[in-house]
């Protein structure tokens, strides 16, 4: 297990006033060693603290004295200080083993870890969890918690997670809603594996057994060029079409028995079967935002106004928990240099860069300003290939190819999803670009500000 180690230490904080730097290592809090944020948090709530630190080879001892809940004012280096749990599943339709090689090694960690569903919102397949971390979640209330359903016959999940362990890992999704945890849930629907009369089996299974579910996803399989799984293919239109149609079916049924839909289709079932979305209040609240239920809905909202605040991701323990690094949904998309390059002129045309499902939302929006100075600029995805067409997995390599058949001197948005700590999924920088673009947080309030702007 190795020591949390300090990245940032808040100016005037108390971890100033006592002497931490950034560079030390907390060896102990209290003769405690956390294992995790989680526990480094709790530590540290308390008002008085002895601190075992590391600096420059030397153990040094600091001892803070401050009000109970006051925070002590650092950041450290990783959310978990013991080794991440890592996924022993090997389902066929794991976008990691559907990535190209050459990415950034952390592209290619696959966790399977509860702490990071609590703290990130990862889905967890319950399949590595034990007694010990039912008590430990049951105890801190470390909720809610994201859980990977896929399918809940025992055979068709053992199998689709190609892990024996699959056929019983859900009995932990029993204990920990008969403990008042929440607990969203997700299925991805893989054709001639568990759609069709399999996810009518699964829908029925969650309204019967896991009632208490705050809410449930049903999202299509992604395919890219790199997989080398001979069952992945992608939905029909049909398919697409029906899946929706299921969902909608016990939505009705959860509606008249539960008081509530529980159940939704991702937005890209929509566009895969042509379909419009569904009204605003069909979507109780966007609870599963983050995994693409009812983005689009939320963004045209907030285009055109309709919305008082944006939707964003869901901050979760994360929003307070003091020193946890952002990861993930949670991680700052650019540097805030924003716009990279030289901005053209004021009144120069504008083209919104998008992927190809993006593309499909924004162009009827961006067609009802009744301007001629703003157009999409779809992107497709060559990089990944197949089925990828969201704008969150472009990369700069595709992006770049599009931009340098687009005129120069005009104004490029780009979506913040695009770009994690301010690089693309393929490493490149925006300002690698062959045109300058202006980084754009991805909400339809932003949007509308930079049009305007």
């Amino acid at each position: 297990m190795s020591a949390p180690r300090v990245t940032a230490v808040a100016d005037g904080s108390v971890a100033q006033r006592s002497g931490l730097r950034a560079g030390d290592e907390l060896l102990a809090v209290n003769g405690c060693t956390p294992k995790d944020v989680i526990e480094y948090q709790q530590l540290v709530d308390e008002p008085e603290l002895s601190l075992d630190i590391r600096r420059d080879g030397v153990v040094l001892e600091l001892e803070v004295l401050k009000r109970a809940g006051e925070p002590l004012g650092v950041q450290v280096d990783s959310a978990l200080f013991d080794r991440v749990r890592t996924c022993d599943n090997h389902c066929e339709f794991c976008f990691i083993y559907q990535l190209p090689p050459g990415l950034r090694p952390s592209l290619y960690l696959k966790d399977d870890d509860y702490r990071l569903s609590f703290l990130y919102g990862n889905f967890t397949t319950l399949t590595r969890f034990t007694e010990a971390d039912l008590e430990r979640v049951v105890t801190e209330r470390l909720s809610p918690l994201n859980v990977s359903i896929h399918a809940t016959d025992p055979d068709v999940r053992a199998d689709m997670l190609r892990n024996r362990r699959g056929a019983t890992s859900l009995r932990w999704l029993r204990a920990l809603l008969d403990h008042g945890i929440e607990i969203h849930g997700q299925v991805v629907v893989c054709p001639d594996v568990n759609d069709g009369d399999v996810l009518e089996d699964t829908l029925a299974g969650v309204a019967d057994e896991y009632p208490e579910l705050a809410s449930v996803c049903v999202v299509p399989l992604g395919v890219s060029r790199h997989t080398s799984e001979p069952r992945l293919r992608p939905h029909t239109k049909a398919e697409a079409a029906a899946v929706v149609e299921t969902v909608h079916e016990w939505q009705e049924i959860n509606r008249r028995v539960l008081g509530r839909r529980l159940v939704f289709p991702a937005d890209e079932y929509f566009l895969l079967a042509g379909i419009g979305f569904p009204d605003p209040e069909a979507y109780e609240g966007f609870a599963m935002h983050e995994d693409g239920v009812g983005m689009a809905t939320t963004l045209k909202m907030e285009f055109l106004g309709q919305a008082q605040e944006t939707t964003g991701t869901r901050a979760g323990f994360f929003a307070w928990v003091e020193g946890a690094p952002a990861a993930g949904y949670r991680a700052p998309r650019s540097d805030g240099s924003t716009p990279i390059g030289l901005r053209p002129r004021n009144g120069a045309p504008v083209g919104v860069v998008t992927g190809e499902y993006g593309a499909a939302v924004l162009g009827p929006l961006l067609d009802s300003l009744g301007r001629d100075d703003v157009r999409v600029v779809p992107v497709e995805n060559q990089f990944f290939g197949g089925t990828t067409a969201v704008a969150g997995l472009l990369v700069g390599e595709d992006i770049a190819r599009t931009l340098a058949d687009q005129p120069e001197g005009h104004r490029y948005l780009l979506p913040d999803v695009c770009l994690s700590q301010g690089l693309f999924l393929d490493g490149t920088l925006p300002g690698d670009l062959p045109r300058p673009v202006e980084v754009v947080p991805t909400d339809g309030v932003a949007l509308r500000r930079a049009l305007d702007g």
